[in-house]
């Protein structure tokens, strides 16, 4: 497999995500880092704009995505995003993430589910070309070269 440009998109609290980074960039490949991004700012949190973000109203979290610091994360990612060939998905995930993959999914490029531990079945991950790994020996085997 030629080199690729892979999005991993996943959770801050997911455990396994820094073990895929490492996994894909070891097999050769450019792998963006939501957590460590290019930029070297660090990854975007909601609480950089406020540690109260949990208590925030609708009208809040609505006014807040255009606070600086979440359009230079929205940046960073988009761009990434764009510049990607392929997603990884990593579970457990959140919205964000799931976001990512649909509109990865929705551009006709691949989207692999990397499900390293047992979850709630999904059946519209049918929508996702890569399908489901399940464990490392299966990512390194659909990115090796």
């Amino acid at each position: 497999m030629a080199k690729k440009k892979i999005y991993v998109a996943s959770s801050w609290r997911n455990e396994f995500q820094p073990e895929v980074v490492k996994t894909l960039r070891a097999l050769g490949h450019e792998v963006y880092d939501f957590r460590n991004p290019p930029h070297g700012r660090g990854g975007f949190q909601w609480s950089s704009i406020g540690e109260d973000w949990l208590e925030w109203s609708a009208e809040q979290y609505r006014e807040n995505l255009n606070h600086p610091i979440a359009e230079a994360g929205f940046k960073s990612d988009l761009d990434a995003m764009l510049a990607c060939d392929v997603c990884v998905l990593v579970l457990p995930c959140g919205r964000s993430a799931h976001t990512e993959a649909g509109w990865y999914s929705g551009a006709g490029r691949p989207v692999y589910v990397y499900q390293p531990v047992r979850q709630e079945p999904e059946l519209m991950y049918k929508l996702f070309s890569g399908g489901i790994l399940c464990n490392l020996d299966e990512l390194k085997a659909a990115f090796a070269e």
